[in-house]
């Protein structure tokens, strides 16, 4: 082996070494461990969120598909809320099928977009990006 292959191999090693370590730092560290808590209610709502398979045509956070609009934060946008999303559900609009929800299972689905809503902005201008690789956003809940 040549100086310049040893020098090649011993740089490749020290950054892959540097690589594992980072992260296991990374995905080990508790600093953003929250829990998650949603009332039986909205763990109903994201049942039928997930049965009915929403995520095809709408976003939450911008993930999932592009056919509808992201809802994040329809629950608290101007001029909509509960009774816009029952509407919706109701009678639905253009692709959107009209779904045939119990006045119960319609609560439960606001009650699910009431709790995303809760957790954030989307888009988040705010974002910090931490030396850690975590990002810091700026969370509804925490004002």
């Amino acid at each position: 082996m040549t100086e310049k292959t040893k020098y090649n191999i011993a740089i490749i090693s020290i950054l892959l070494i540097l690589f594992v370590v980072y992260n296991g730092f990374v995905y080990t560290s508790k600093e953003n461990a929250n829990p998650v808590i949603l009332t039986e209610q909205a763990l109903h709502g994201q049942r039928l969120w997930q049965e009915n398979n929403c995520w095809s045509c709408h976003q939450t956070y911008g993930l999932g598909g592009y056919l509808g609009p992201d809802l994040t934060n329809v629950y608290s946008a101007k001029n909509k809320g509960p009774q816009y999303i029952k509407a919706f559900l109701n009678s639905g609009v253009k692709t959107m099928p009209k779904f045939n929800f119990s006045e119960s299972e319609k609560e439960a689905l606001v009650s699910y977009l009431k709790f995303v809503d809760s957790t954030g902005y989307y888009p988040n201008y705010h974002a910090i990006f931490k030396p850690s690789g975590w990002i810091e956003l700026e969370y509804k809940n925490e004002k």
